[in-house]
């Protein structure tokens, strides 16, 4: 057993640890949740895990990292919701059941050992977590094999939360205990898993499935002069585009986690979308007859994670509100501008909304939906 001071790491000690792990040893030590079994990811080490934990070889384990960007070494193709949910719950106590595509598994099979590939991936994905703990931080950026980490205790039993625990419960069945004091928590880490149909909670933990759905929710945001033709006709064709792409209703979208606005520079409120705008949207299966317009705000900026312009000069307006938004706000067609339609016929109008369905499509197509 070695004591550790979290504010204050001895680096020796976790070496020493990391060392034992690659060498096929069990070394328990502290997350912010609850203590886990540090075992390296191959079939020996992970069969006397089985037998220590008494539980059955069938059961899945979970990767540990040490940093959130590693996860891009498993999972090659992430979806949107899935990343900003890692930007913003990691490291934290959630634990992400990951969906590969097919092509991704190929990938992941060529590039890691059969071994470690074998005991990382089941039916097609895999379960990742990035605790906020210095110990473990520390111990998982020290080791060199994949490292799973299941709580401390036996099959059936509540996990550890102190190191007297782990020892009540496994000593003389482990090798190694890192023993930095009570976790902060003392339960388990969420488990969710992220589908085509959004966030699902396949075990309860510290965040709750509301909690984590504000994490994840990803928000589109649409720009214009006042709201009331361009704009609108972007949000109803996003809408109308995710919905398709989601196999789900409109409707469903929050849900789903994806959330789509619209905005003037100008600032006006109340106003509905134009009557042409309302025609041209029709004729396209887009609805606009609910549509009031809003002016563009600070808050509104700063929540959105995508935000397409019309012109140049609304990014400015945009920017001159939120400086850092610079990164996340583009010009919804890429090569040029949507002009303004006001004043002009309903075959202007009629042309415009042709030109944002195709520019909003593409924009789509550029994301992992």
């Amino acid at each position: 057993m070695i004591k550790l001071d979290p504010a204050n790491i001895d680096m020796g000690g976790i070496k020493e640890a990391a060392e034992l792990i690659d060498a096929g040893a069990l070394v328990a030590f502290p997350t912010e949740t609850v203590y886990g079994i540090a075992c390296r990811a191959r079939s020996d080490s992970l069969g006397r895990l089985d037998r220590v934990k008494g539980r059955s070889a069938q059961k899945r384990f979970t990767l540990h990292i040490a940093q959130p960007s590693n996860v891009d070494t498993y999972v090659p193709t992430m979806k949107i919701i899935a990343r900003k949910l890692i930007r913003n719950a990691w490291p934290g106590p959630v634990t992400i059941v990951f969906e590969l595509q097919r092509r991704d598994i190929d990938i992941q099979r060529k590039k890691l050992e059969p071994d470690v590939f074998e005991s990382l991936y089941k039916n097609g994905s895999i379960g990742i977590r990035c605790p906020d703990h210095p110990v473990a931080t520390a111990l998982l950026g020290q080791t060199l094999n994949p490292v799973v980490a299941p709580s401390a205790n036996l099959t059936g039993h509540s996990p550890a939360v102190n190191g007297e625990q782990v020892l009540r419960r496994l000593s003389g069945r482990i090798d190694m205990l890192l023993d930095a004091g009570p976790s902060q928590y003392g339960v388990n880490s969420t488990v969710v898993k992220m589908s085509k149909k959004g966030l699902e909670i396949l075990r309860p933990g510290v965040c709750s499935k509301e909690r984590l759905r504000t994490l994840s929710k990803v928000k589109f945001l649409f720009v214009c002069t006042g709201n009331t033709c361009r704009s609108p006709m972007a949000e109803g064709f996003c809408k109308k585009y995710l919905a398709e792409k989601l196999h789900a209703h409109i409707d469903e979208l929050d849900q789903i986690g994806y959330t789509v606005d619209s905005a003037g520079v100008i600032g006006s409120v109340g106003f509905p979308a134009s009557p042409q705008a309302v025609v041209a949207c029709a004729a396209k299966g887009v609805d606009l007859g609910a549509h009031r317009n809003k002016g563009l705000s600070e808050k509104l900026i700063e929540e959105s994670d995508f935000i397409y312009v019309m012109e140049p000069a609304h990014r400015e307006k945009v920017l001159a509100i939120v400086p850092s938004a610079a990164g996340r706000c583009l010009l919804l067609e890429e090569n040029g501008r949507v002009l303004d339609p006001i004043g002009h016929p309903q075959s202007f109008y009629d042309s415009c909304a042709e030109q944002i369905q195709k520019a909003v499509t593409e924009r789509i197509d550029e994301l992992a939906i």
